[in-house]
């Protein structure tokens, strides 16, 4: 029987950065991915010339080497900074409506504040309160929990105690009266899976937070240079990593870890399990039930999954000024719907006019795509369920349907995208569930409603001892989060291991 000091369970984000980092601190690791490549969301595929990005927007947290952010130095203590080349994105999004409206947002707080009252000077002193307020919150946010203040109190943080738990449309409509206003300062949500009126303020503060001092970024090569870069790392540092091989059973004895057996048969001894997987799929389909603790369920059933996404990948004979495409960002908005009617439009298989997100990486990066083509990933959320009920007789015919009528959306607003298409595909719910294993093809995990929010999250450790989680459904989801979230979690194998 084999014997390692730790096994990894999946190579998305999370997973990838707790091998790297407890390989990094002599370990033996053992990394098991059932898919065939690295990364999870973080990964690329080929359709014709063209190799499509997965799931990567904008890059958060990174900072510049002058100025860097939690995220480059988590990265540079992993040692791969030098095996990557980021580049920063200027604006911070782009808003288009079908009416011709557009509005265009920079990566720097005074020229967000400054567009703003030029587009809206009846809103002037709200947008500043808006900001203002913005800023505070984030810095004592950062304050109290991530540097740890061991006192923190309401008189030092009035800002974090106010607002931490109050849903973001009630602050927005405490400080703006314009309803397009408040339409455009909320498309973020789509980051995070739920529309202002479910999700905390707190979110939406640190969102924009995080692009403007930190700046967005792209990763030359996509989200795939990074896992490449992670996973070589890792086995620089010598690591072992089986591809095309899943994890069947993890071993529980007496609420500790003993092992694992992978799909292949083959048993693996070791303590310590850090599980990339959801929790769902761990509790129910790894470990045995007689050894799954009291209140896991009960803690999981308070809970609810988080949409997936339907998403067209397309390749363009041209460059993207020829489509009208001048920013990275784009979000396409229909002003008239509600935060509720948006939950509709997410629990409806039909595409209509539901929020998306067009993100054209040739703009900040023309050495993305072949020279003189382009590619775009174009976003809608829509919750699994829906997709699970359509008969497989049916769901080609479903699925191209609902990319008729997006592809319909994106030429409201860029009109000619359709005359140079080159290469496309499409990715379902059920698409999103296949690859990454998640329940409904769950994107963002378990959602962030106020109640479940990053104050009340139960943590990286297990009551099964040994077992640890890395990834967004023990905490925030994204990129950023998830690859911190690996980080955090060698950290504990770590403190565990040495405080025995």
């Amino acid at each position: 029987m084999e014997k390692y000091d730790a096994v990894v369970i999946g190579a998305g984000n999370g997973g990838l950065t707790a091998s790297a980092g407890l390989a990094r601190k002599g370990l033996n690791v053992l990394l098991l991915e059932r898919h065939n490549i690295p990364g999870g969301c973080a990964t690329s595929f080929c359709r014709g010339r063209f190799e499509f990005e997965v799931a990567l927007h904008q890059l958060s947290g990174m900072g510049t080497p002058e100025k860097p952010g939690p995220l480059r130095m988590s990265l540079a203590s992993l040692g791969v900074l030098d095996d990557l080349e980021f580049v920063e994105m200027p604006d911070l999004y782009s808003v288009s409506m079908p009416d011709g409206f557009r509005l265009t947002l920079k990566a720097d707080k005074n020229q967000v504040v400054s567009e703003l009252e030029e587009k809206f000077p009846h809103e002037k002193e709200a947008i500043n309160k808006f900001f203002d307020l913005t800023y505070q919150y984030a810095n004592e946010m950062l304050a109290a929990f991530f540097f740890k203040d061991p006192s923190p109190s309401r008189e030092k943080y009035p800002a974090l105690y106010k607002y931490a738990f109050k849903p973001a449309n009630e602050v927005m409509d405490d400080i703006f009266s314009d309803p397009l206003l408040k339409n455009l300062m909320s498309v973020y949500w789509g980051y995070l899976g739920l529309p202002s009126n479910r999700l905390s303020f707190a979110y939406f503060a640190m969102l924009f937070f995080v692009y403007m001092e930190f700046k967005p970024f792209h990763i030359k090569g996509g989200s795939q240079a990074l896992s490449n870069a992670i996973v070589n790392k890792f086995l620089l540092h010598g690591g072992t990593a089986r591809f095309n091989c899943g994890v069947k059973k993890i071993i529980v004895e007496n609420g500790a870890i003993q092992g694992v057996i992978t799909e292949d048969g083959d048993h693996i001894e070791t303590k310590y399990v850090v599980s990339n997987a959801s929790q769902v799929t761990t509790y129910t389909q790894l470990v045995d039930p007689e050894e799954v603790p009291e209140g896991v369920f009960r803690e999981m059933g308070g809970r609810s999954l988080s949409p997936s996404a339907f998403t067209m990948f397309i390749g363009f004979d041209c460059e993207p000024n020829e489509l009208g495409i001048t920013e990275t960002t784009n979000f396409l908005m229909n002003n008239s719907h509600t935060a509720d009617e948006i939950i509709k439009c997410m629990h409806r298989v039909h595409i209509d006019d539901e929020l998306m997100v067009l993100s054209c990486y040739d703009v900040s990066d023309p050495d993305f795509s072949p020279s003189g083509t382009c590619q775009i990933n174009a976003v809608t959320l829509k919750y699994g369920e829906p997709w699970m009920r359509i008969p497989p007789a049916q769901y080609h015919s479903v699925k191209y349907r609902c990319a008729e009528s997006m592809l319909r959306r994106i030429e409201t607003i860029f009109p000619d995208v359709r005359k140079h298409i080159e290469e496309a595909e499409v990715a379902t719910p059920l698409t999103h569930m296949r690859y990454l294993g998640h329940p409904n093809g769950a994107i963002y995990g378990f959602e962030q409603h106020t109640k479940d929010s990053m104050f009340f999250q139960p943590g990286r450790h297990s009551p099964i001892e040994g077992l640890y989680f890395a990834s967004g459904w023990i905490g925030d989801c994204g990129f950023q989060p998830t690859l911190q979230a690996g980080m955090s979690a060698a950290k504990s194998v770590l403190r565990k291991l040495n405080s025995n």
